[in-house]
């Protein structure tokens, strides 16, 4: 089932929350909306079922406008960040009233609280009510909820978010490939960039009330439209630096060794850069030479990250695919090896791409 969002917004007490999105998200797609606290995710997700209502706008559900329509018509699932578990029920019933209500089979009924339950990790723990569950057990049983219904749409706000990093990995996974299976078409709330590129089949990226980019996991990573989004994508984080356009040269300058080759004509002089720590490399050199001192490493076995202050104050992370043994206040020479993204200083947009150091 298809959706569409057309011009939405929502403001409370005149104060926006959302402005102007716009979105269509195609059956059977897995649609993640990311963004910091507070930026609209959660908002957007509970007027798409009905839980509140829009300001101005349209939404659609294949087609159809649904404005108006009671969220119980509306045909779709719900997993909350904040469970809304029934307490006077076991855990097995939590995850078949939804299913009993719609008057399903005994049989499915089973199969799928079955199949929920052994995907959560809480087959035993099915007669517990829900008093007697961690946050984390609660979390997974509002999940296994959703995943039993048999609605064609699933929204889903923060669900892993109070699992452990083991659990929450696997049920990355299962969680993916259950919508695959069923056709599911997904709208998948979070804060979590690993979640989103992992998961997803096109990203909605929202901060400061409005959408900033809507694109694959990749397309954003390598093109992001702007420096929050940028930033926001890829760990350890984009370093931002300050640069001068040469004209002349074709390229800007960060500093005496740093330069990055640009083809594009820009109208100003400085701007910021955008530099992935796996797009830096560097030597050791002695001492008085090089334009970095190497402050910090961290060791993380497969690679290794280091952070290095460029003689002009700017701090940089590189990422080394390698474990290295170096000491800190170590000389080293800084160069760029692959992408760069360069935004204007004021609108925080991307002004042009580098392929890297000039020749």
């Amino acid at each position: 089932m298809s959706i569409e969002f057309e011009n939405i917004s929502k403001t409370y007490d005149q104060a926006p929350v959302l402005e102007s999105i716009n979105a269509e998200i195609a059956s059977g797609e897995f649609f993640a909306v990311v963004g910091p606290s507070g930026c609209g995710k959660s908002t957007l997700l509970r007027m798409l079922a009905g839980l509140i209502d829009i300001t101005s706008g349209v939404i659609k559900i294949n087609g159809k406008q649904v404005n108006a329509l009671p969220a119980k018509n509306r045909g779709l699932t719900m997993a909350f960040q904040d469970y809304a578990l029934f307490p006077f029920l076991s855990v097995e019933d939590n995850i078949a009233f939804g299913l009993k209500a719609r008057k399903m089979p005994i049989e499915e009924v089973k199969k799928r609280v079955d199949d929920a339950l052994e995907m959560v990790d809480l087959s035993d723990f099915r007669e517990r009510k829900p008093k007697d569950l961690s946050g984390g057990q609660r979390q997974r049983v509002a999940l296994a909820r959703a995943i039993a219904s048999d609605a064609k749409i699933c929204l889903m706000d923060e669900p892993l978010s109070n699992l452990d990093a083991q659990l929450r990995a696997r049920m990355r996974s299962e969680i993916r490939g259950l919508q695959r299976k069923l056709g599911l078409t997904l709208i998948y709330v979070t804060h979590d960039q690993v979640e989103a590129m992992t998961m997803a089949d096109h990203i909605m990226v929202l901060n400061d009330h409005q959408v900033q980019q809507i694109d694959t996991p990749l397309g954003i990573y390598n093109h992001p439209a702007n420096e929050f989004v940028a930033n926001f994508f890829g760990t350890p984080q984009i370093n931002i630096l300050s640069g001068v356009y040469e004209a002349n040269d074709d390229q800007i300058v960060i500093d005496h060794d740093l330069k990055l080759s640009i083809t594009e004509k820009l109208s100003r002089q400085n701007y910021k850069i955008g530099i992935r720590p796996n797009q830096l490399d560097f030597t050791a050199v002695g001492p008085g030479k090089g334009n970095a001192t190497i402050s910090d490493l961290s060791n993380l076995g497969s690679q290794t990250i280091v952070s290095a202050l460029l003689d002009n104050g700017q701090t940089v992370r590189i990422i080394k695919e390698e474990q290295l043994l170096i000491d800190d206040q170590q000389r080293i020479k800084i160069f760029s090896k692959g992408t760069a993204f360069v935004f204007d200083p004021d609108k925080k947009t991307l002004a042009a791409v580098s392929l890297g150091s000039p020749i």
